[in-house]
């Protein structure tokens, strides 16, 4: 089993911490809300740039 280095746990962490903020993690019940989150949590820098990550099919 591999280990996260601290630097990759921290960002996880901040990741979703920006997503919860700005209500990517409220709706987890279709599946473009989950790719949303997910998203969010990995790209967090650009919603802080202002990019709408929210996904619709």
């Amino acid at each position: 089993m591999g280990h996260l280095s601290i630097g990759t746990l921290l960002y996880i962490i901040i990741g979703v911490l920006v997503a919860n903020a700005n209500g990517y993690l409220v709706d987890m019940t279709t599946l473009p809300h989950i790719v949303s989150a997910v998203l969010a949590i990995a790209l967090w820098p650009l919603i802080l740039l202002q990019v709408n990550l929210h996904v619709s099919f």
